[in-house]
């Protein structure tokens, strides 16, 4: 690190990654943001493959417990869970801990729907959910190129990376 002030531990990293299987009949949200889709994902909560990877990242860096741990797909009160409310949770917990948010950078991967209209909504969503600046926030959309279960249109995934600093 160039600056010395810095201690040792006071920025941070953490990556997280999501993937669910596309199921016709539910509704699609990502980074909680519904999309005008045929389908949806099929999970217990919402199924936000963008804001699980997220989470995942946030905790990971701040060195918590994954949302496997917080959220387990086994307990009642999370099916059906907005995962916006699930976010809010983690935020808190993150900044409980010392830490704050400062930049995140995400890849979504999905053959369908076109991610690329919709990713100023997207980002405008994380930013407000996190408390950043939208600038702060970055996204990309990549395809399967018709390879596996991506590329075959079966379904999306999210890796994430979250970058926090130590509070004070």
């Amino acid at each position: 690190m160039s600056d010395q002030s810095k201690s040792p531990g006071s920025v941070r990293v953490g990556i997280g990654t999501d993937l669910h299987r596309i199921e016709v009949g539910k509704r699609l949200v990502l980074a909680g943001v519904p999309i005008d889709a045929p389908f949806g994902l099929a999970g217990h909560s919402d199924a936000d493959v963008v804001l699980h990877a997220l989470m995942d990242a946030l905790l990971g860096a701040s060195g918590l417990p994954d949302i496997g741990e917080l959220f387990p797909n086994t307990d009642e009160a999370y099916e059906d869970a907005d995962s916006r409310a699930l976010m809010r949770d983690v935020v808190n917990r993150v900044r409980r801990s010392g830490f704050v948010p400062i930049n995140i950078d995400l890849v979504i991967h999905a053959e369908k729907p076109a991610i690329v209209p919709h990713k100023p909504a997207l980002r405008k969503s994380l930013a407000d959910l996190l408390g950043l600046p939208v600038d702060c926030v970055n996204l990309k959309a990549k395809t399967g190129e018709g390879i596996g279960t991506i590329g075959k249109g079966e379904g999306i995934a999210c890796t994430a990376v979250a970058l926090v600093e130590r509070n004070g």
